[in-house]
């Protein structure tokens, strides 16, 4: 008996046929994922229809969120008047509150605004890698968290920031006015100071330099500092230190 030689391997697919079936697997992949986040939606749609309490606090809870990671910033810009400008010290973590009193003891000021600052500034931390008492520490050197301090080469607000060369920065705060809302002075003095720590290679010290006083600074007399033993205050406060506020 002869054997009949038979090949029973398949012939290799050509490129089209892969990428055929690529594209149909990409496309049913999408289809079914999209399918999903649609009746999740639907869902959530759902649950907030009959549980309208809800409603506003999601929607609140979304657009902070957003808000926190510069989204909706150019586009959405938030309503001021509508922002809680003071907390109770009871709503902060501990060593937030501790820092927040010690502040408003310090300076002279109502405890309350001061926790919605203290508070603005730990999340202002998270997107600037900027640690958060040193953010209040330069506040509390520019400014004494006063909020409408305006000096003669027209700085304005608690950081300070010259609103004439940063006017592009309030725009989608409303416009240059915003410079006197203590949350939206904080943000973009934030922005600024961290611009120019980038701008100088990622030195602190450098950063706080050129925030000062920019290209043309000689002597910074004593000002960074002065910051940095703040900062150094705040943090033995937030880990419990008694501090004298003198």
């Amino acid at each position: 008996m002869h054997k009949v030689m038979t090949d029973t391997s398949a012939p290799n697919p050509s490129w089209q046929q892969r990428c055929r079936q690529a594209l149909r697997w990409v496309f049913m992949f999408t289809y079914r994922g999209l399918s999903a986040v649609g009746v999740l939606v639907a869902a959530l749609l759902c649950l907030l229809w009959f549980q309208p309490a809800w409603l506003h606090p999601a929607e609140q809870g979304l657009a902070a969120w957003l808000r926190e990671r510069n989204v909706l910033a150019p586009w959405w810009p938030e309503n001021t008047a509508e922002r809680a400008t003071a907390v109770h010290l009871n709503d902060l973590p501990p060593p937030q509150a501790l820092v927040a009193n010690w502040l408003a003891r310090k300076y002279r000021v109502a405890p309350e605004p001061l926790a919605a600052l203290v508070a603005e500034a730990h999340v202002l931390a998270k997107t600037s890698r900027l640690p958060a008492n040193l953010i209040l520490a330069v506040v509390a050197t520019e400014s004494s968290f006063h909020p409408y301090v305006q000096s003669q080469a027209g700085a304005q607000g608690l950081m300070q920031v010259m609103t004439g060369i940063h006017a592009q920065r309030y725009e989608a705060y409303g416009g240059r006015l915003a410079a006197f809302d203590p949350v939206t002075n904080l943000r973009v003095g934030v922005a600024v100071l961290a611009d120019a720590v980038k701008m100088r290679g990622g030195s602190l010290e450098e950063g706080l330099k050129f925030y000062l006083g920019g290209y043309a600074l000689t002597e910074d007399k004593g000002y960074v500092a002065k910051v940095l033993v703040e900062q150094a205050r705040l943090d033995a406060v937030a880990a419990g230190q008694r501090v004298p506020v003198d």
